[in-house]
């Protein structure tokens, strides 16, 4: 027995060995366990610097929006752009490629190769005017089956019918030659697109996006497995500056048109509903809240989304609490505060999933997987409406998300893809000099390229699954 234990902990020893010997190579060091520990602080408010944007004049470095921090929609834009950094290049990055080459699982395809039969793994990333390789074999070394990166309409479709797809054929490629499949989120319209000036909301003409998706489609095909038909449709800024339930039909109108026309050229991309922000608002110049609206959107012309997505998109708004936590009957921390914060609304909570699908169970589309397409847990920061970030430290930030992946895989089958939000965008901020940015909270690594515990806890996970231990 004393000979067998030996065994397993010296085949234990060298797997973590072999897991960290890459991550150190693509990192370009030795963790800082010091810095990657370091519990957040109290602060309770504060300004947010001005975001500084170092793109090319083309095109704008952009990157997904963060999960909604609260019932309330956001008050400031959070699909603001981390900035465009150029990255020193890891002299290891190709030798940490080979070490990881292998790692996605491939698991039973169904009838579409792209739509999952078992839980597959994804993390946002900002690919644009950065080190693209970098941050894809970093992807890899953690074990992400999936990219998922944003794609502004508006810097790329120009009013004369042409793209400037000079950026995104990086991005493409970068994620292509690491074998990981892609989910692009195309969202934000051209001014020319929407009529008004400073609105990047819905299109007033669907058939304008549709070319746009259209050519995404063709031009990558067999490169982008999965495309996002926008993002956070029921808040007002994502909607042109006001958004009531009835603008849940307009939606649908935009989707039928983009499935079409992605249908049409790739039939094995799939097609997702654009996620809702977890928002228990009703207020017409902020948002709608996310239940009113995922109702009109799955009962809007008898029902006939069905026909136009292959999956649902999912953003938790999971705030200060656990991924086992609950309202009423598991409620979380902000419970036992003062005021409550975070406390009552169920759209402060992971499990909210469990809210949406009843929806979907409700309105006979529960044929459909949901795709999580951002989960994670914001650390210190000074963004405002991100506070309780402050109160999550780097380890329980690690704890959450290895919390909440298990859950995904204990009891939700439902769910297709789960995407870490996000990987590198404590990258772009920091070397923009704000290290603190409510992005770079929910960051998996550090602004030195160092993994943060989140990163490690993540590897781990993965890697026990695919070994058969979860």
């Amino acid at each position: 027995m004393k000979n067998l234990w030996l065994r397993r902990r010296v085949a234990s020893g060298l797997l973590l060995l072999g897991l960290l010997l890459p991550l150190l190579a693509a990192c370009g060091g030795a963790v800082d366990t010091a810095t990657s520990s370091t519990v957040a602080g109290a602060s309770s408010s504060a300004s947010t610097p001005a975001a500084t944007s170092a793109t090319a004049a083309s095109a704008s470095a952009v990157a997904s929006p963060s999960t909604a921090p609260s019932a309330s929609a956001a008050t400031t834009d959070t699909t603001a752009a981390p900035p465009a950094v150029t990255a020193t290049a890891s002299e290891a990055a190709s030798a940490a490629a080979n070490a990881s080459a292998g790692a996605t699982e491939t698991p039973a395809q169904g009838a579409n190769p792209n739509l999952p039969t078992t839980l597959e793994y994804g993390a946002v990333a900002q690919l644009y005017y950065t080190d693209a390789d970098r941050v894809v074999t970093l992807a890899g070394i953690a074990g992400f089956d999936w990219v998922r990166q944003q794609v502004p309409w508006k810097d790329t479709a120009l009013p004369d019918g042409t793209f400037g797809f000079q950026e995104l054929d990086k991005v493409v490629e970068s994620v292509a030659k690491q074998n990981k499949k892609l989910l692009l989120s195309v969202v934000k319209s051209p001014e020319w697109a929407t009529g008004r000036a400073g609105d990047n909301g819905l299109p007033r003409d669907n058939a304008d996006y549709g070319r746009f998706v259209e050519e995404i489609a063709r031009r990558y095909k067999g490169k982008v497995h999965a495309i996002e038909v926008w993002n956070e449709q029921n808040l007002a800024f994502e909607n042109g500056g006001r958004v009531v339930p009835e603008d849940a039909g307009r939606y649908v109108e935009l989707l039928k048109e983009a499935y079409g026309r992605i249908k049409a050229v790739d039939p094995t991309i799939v097609v997702v509903a654009g996620a809702l922000s977890s928002s228990g608002e009703n207020n017409p110049e902020r948002a709608v809240d996310d239940i009113t609206y995922y109702k009109a959107m799955y009962t809007y012309n008898n029902g006939e989304i069905k026909n136009y997505m292959d999956a649902q998109g999912f953003h938790p708004a999971s705030t200060l609490n656990p991924p086992d936590a609950l309202y009423p009957e598991a409620p979380g921390p902000g419970c036992e505060l003062p005021n409550k914060p975070w406390c009552e609304d169920r759209t402060h909570y992971f499990r909210h999933i469990e809210d949406v699908r009843q929806v979907m169970v409700d309105t006979g589309v529960a044929d459909k997987q949901i795709w999580i397409t951002e989960m994670g847990w914001a650390t210190e920061n000074t963004t405002p409406g991100y506070e309780y970030g402050n109160s999550i430290s780097f380890d329980q930030q690690a704890e959450h998300l290895e919390g909440a992946l298990y859950r995904i895989l204990s009891q939700y089958d439902y769910v297709g893809v789960a995407f870490i939000w996000n990987l590198n965008f404590a990258v772009t901020w920091g070397q923009s000099g704000d290290p603190l940015h409510e992005q770079a909270s929910f960051g998996l690594l550090n602004p030195d390229w160092s993994p943060r515990p989140a990163f490690t806890r993540i590897q781990g996970f993965i890697n026990a699954r695919r070994q058969g231990s979860q």
